[in-house]
């Protein structure tokens, strides 16, 4: 999974997707295509990889699509990477505050 979602996030046109969705909870499928001047295909392809890598939920209302974006896949990422590398750092600034 957390490859899909570097994967995801690597290009700008589905960081900028992933953005506008953060910001209006519930957009369709044309809202998010209006943002590029790129086919509506090509936008239904990023919105693919980016449900791929779960970062975007989509909800079926009728004939629309409902996009909501999903912040657990970024925080499972980031706490990977902040329990593994944090002990490298814990122990040293400690040292510094009892110094200081």
């Amino acid at each position: 999974m957390i490859d899909e979602v570097f994967q995801a996030l690597a290009h700008p046109h589905r960081r900028q997707i992933i953005d506008f969705v953060h910001q209006t909870p519930g957009c369709s499928s044309g809202e998010i295509a209006a943002l590029f001047e790129s086919s509506r295909i090509a936008v239904a392809k990023h919105i693919k990889i980016l449900e791929k890598a779960q970062l975007l939920l989509i909800e079926k209302s009728g004939r629309t699509k409902q996009h909501y974006f999903n912040i657990m896949p970024i925080q499972t990422v980031y706490d990977r990477w902040t329990d593994q590398y944090s002990q490298f750092f814990s122990a040293p600034l400690n040292s510094f505050k009892n110094y200081v």
